[in-house]
């Protein structure tokens, strides 16, 4: 597992084989990355099912400024701090706990501008991340764009706060990117 681009494009990140996590494939970040390329730099990010943390330094490798990096697995954050500790970035805050609960904390406090959503599939975590930040929608900048990757025929009509901006099929993989109704994204 590398970084694919940015200034740490070629460093091979720790933690493919972490048991209860699913690592982003080269080939579906490359791609994910081309579609939000011109929209990284300067953002703050929420990694909130982080894993190794693949897509959030991805995100720092590119320009954003900030990334929150979120696990509930003990053996993914240390891989996340060692990530992290290893490239010497500093522009991090990485917490361990449940991705709900964590969400849920930051409302009224926190906006983010870009928002990874990769939880665990074959679970409702997906659903209940994306009903938290509908129904709380200052947790997404004004242009601010949500990253979902599933398994999963998801009915995103139900969110009214939120639109399908774009999206892309790999294999049994779905790529979504939403943001919120009615605001364009520059």
């Amino acid at each position: 597992m590398k970084i694919i681009s940015g200034k740490y494009k070629g460093r091979v990140l720790k933690g493919f084989d972490i048991v209860g996590t699913r690592p982003t494939m080269d080939r579906v970040k490359e791609s994910l990355f081309a579609m939000i390329q011109d929209y990284v730099k300067d953002t703050i990010v929420l990694d909130l099912y982080s894993g190794t943390g693949n897509l959030a330094i991805e995100a720092i490798s590119n320009g954003a400024k900030m990334a929150y990096l979120v696990d509930n697995n003990k053996i993914a954050i240390n891989t996340i701090k060692n990530n992290i500790k290893d490239l010497k970035i500093e522009n991090t805050n990485i917490i361990q706990g449940n991705a709900y609960d964590v969400l849920t904390s930051f409302i009224n406090n926190k906006t983010f501008d870009i928002i990874f959503l990769d939880p665990p599939y074959n679970t409702n975590e997906l659903d209940k991340s994306l009903t938290l930040i509908n129904d709380n929608i200052n947790l997404l900048s004004n242009n601010g764009i949500i990253v979902c990757e599933t398994e999963l025929k998801i009915d995103y009509s139900k969110y009214d706060n939120l639109i399908v901006y774009k999206c892309k099929k790999y294999g049994t993989k779905v790529v979504n990117i939403l943001k919120k109704n009615n605001y364009s994204i520059d």
